[in-house]
């Protein structure tokens, strides 16, 4: 199958990407062939995030987006931020970069539900259930479209009798929307040296619950961000709590992944903020109704690998386009396909289509998304040195400089941040109470997590012997707290000793083993197409 452009990923930097390649060709009298290949079941099975939406790229985009009937009926209302300590908190006055005036607390899961609807009246061809598994390359080494994978390949490698093999996707150009880690975008970042001239890219791991509370606690449009406890000083992070339609209220909390210490259990650190006296009773009386988890890109401007090269281009997440300090990536993402659709619809245009499309990055850094990241550069890794430092070279650097500062600070890899066991002091967390706080597998069963069992692991191991010979004996083994899914367990291995067990079923496709795992031992690929969460409204 031949199309003019290949999109991997159905969020919202490839949705509106292909959107605006269409609106393009119908503008001009032109008709372009656009596909979407989604690993997901479904758009939106696989997006997760807060989320407040800023909706700057989308009045760009869709200006009747209101008449079209986006899923956007919340404005945000009511700012706060808080500082917790253990037992009690006050409030701090919220930072210009989190003020949500204008903004809308949405379900990113239906606004691209509702995209991609957007983009099929308009001829996009969207495939959900295919997971993109190899970049094509033609003969002079330039990328020519993806193959979806195999299916009905048994754990022994050999074709079962539901075995039907993957397909080829061929186009003029392709763009990488996979979101954060993209597992062919790593094999793109290595095979074309793009991150040779930036930082290392750096994540959080982001933890979230919906639920639905009683009408006297829900305030539609309330928005709470919180940092401190249950967190040390040295470690980044903080929560949010926004309050949806229908008495629905997510709550989630961000963990950067720059920890030190390797007893941290992201998720448990998550179940012991709800208990925090001010936070608790929002959920008196209340029903959990979803989970999910997902890794984000917090590196920033720094961090922004090269964009293009010979037959496509990195766009949202892949490309690290959050803006940490806003805690708003989808708006960025939006932005960058855009601007991306527009220069491979003028390439497109020529006698010749150029075989790497550069008038993207040069499009990109006249709009305001790379302002608004370069501005926000230094905050982020200003929290390398604590908290209490972070906080107030941030004010100075927004308050005072306004983002100018004629110096950059820098990032490091999340996985060699990790400190030997022997050097950090275990942690001890309480027992889930099964109403307030909950168990990981209890948590996976409401993410609607599935895969095929009978298929190769998608987790994979560059070295079996490094899970038991390094880590566990070195880091006491943190791929068994990292994971919020309970997919990596140490057990008795016969013979005696231990032995890794991975249960790729429950993977909700998080990426955070692919990050920091101190050795880089772990290599997240694609599963079957259509396997993973399957989240509702997230």
């Amino acid at each position: 199958m031949t199309y003019d452009v290949v999109i991997v990923g159905g969020g919202p930097a490839g949705l509106a990407a292909a959107i605006r390649l269409k609106q393009l060709a119908n503008q001009a009298g032109r008709d372009i062939g656009v596909c979407i290949v989604e690993k997901g079941s479904e758009i939106g099975a696989h997006i997760m995030s807060g989320a407040v939406l800023e909706p700057r790229a989308l009045n760009e985009l869709i200006p009747d987006w209101k008449d079209k009937g986006a899923p956007l009926t919340v404005p945000a209302t009511d700012d706060s931020f808080l500082y917790l300590t253990e037992t009690g908190s006050f409030r701090l006055p919220t930072p210009p970069q989190m003020n949500n005036h204008g903004n809308y607390v949405i379900s990113l899961g239906n606004l691209c539900r509702w995209l991609a609807s957007q983009a099929e009246e308009l001829g996009v061809e969207i495939y959900p259930g295919f997971a993109a598994a190899e970049v094509l390359y033609d003969e002079t080494g330039r990328v020519s479209g993806i193959a979806t994978g195999n299916m009905g390949v048994g754990k022994d490698g050999q074709p079962t009798p539901e075995f039907q093999p993957g397909v080829e996707l061929r186009a003029t150009y392709t763009l990488f929307a996979e979101g954060c880690r993209g597992s062919l975008t790593k094999t793109l970042i290595d095979r074309f040296g793009l991150a040779k001239e930036c930082d290392p890219q750096t994540y959080g791991i982001g933890i979230k619950e919906l639920w639905e509370v009683k009408p006297e606690n829900h305030k539609p449009g309330k928005v709470t961000h919180t940092a401190g406890w249950p967190l040390d000083s040295k470690t980044y992070g903080g929560s949010f709590l926004y309050h949806l339609e229908d008495n629905q209220v997510v709550v989630g909390f961000v963990i950067g992944l720059d920890y030190e210490n390797p007893y941290l259990n992201p998720f448990e650190e998550m179940q012991r903020f709800k208990t925090h006296p001010a936070i608790r009773g929002t959920f008196e009386g209340a029903r959990r109704i979803a989970y999910g988890a997902r890794a984000i890109s917090e590196g920033g401007f720094q961090s922004i690998p090269k964009l293009t090269f010979p037959g496509g281009a990195l766009i949202g997440d892949t490309a690290g386009f959050l803006n940490v300090p806003k805690i708003k990536g989808s708006h960025t993402a939006m932005k960058s396909g855009m601007t991306a659709a527009e220069a491979i619809f003028a390439a497109l245009g020529e006698d010749a289509p150029p075989a790497e499309v550069t008038a993207y990055p040069e499009m990109l850094k006249k709009t305001w998304l790379w302002d608004e990241l370069y501005t926000a550069r230094n905050i982020r890794p200003s929290f390398h040195k604590g908290f209490l430092a972070g906080f107030l070279y941030s004010a100075i650097d927004t308050v005072l400089l306004r983002g100018r500062a004629p110096w950059t600070l820098h990032n490091h890899a999340d996985h060699t941040a990790l400190k030997p066991a022997k050097d950090c002091t275990p942690i001890a967390y309480p027992k889930p109470d099964g109403k307030l706080t909950f168990d990981r597998l209890s948590s996976v069963f409401i993410s609607n997590t599935n895969h095929e069992e009978n298929q190769p692991s998608h987790l994979t191991l560059k070295d079996a012997s490094v899970p038991v010979e390094v880590n566990l004996k070195i880091y006491d083994g943190p791929e068994a707290r990292f994971c919020p899914a309970s997919v990596y367990e140490f057990v008795d291995a016969e013979g005696g000793g231990k032995r890794l067990q991975i249960n790729a079923q429950n993977c909700v496709h998080c990426k955070t083993c692919d990050i920091k795992d101190p050795t880089q031992n772990i290599n997240w690929v694609v599963p079957e197409g259509g396997g993973g969460p399957n989240y509702p409204n997230m």
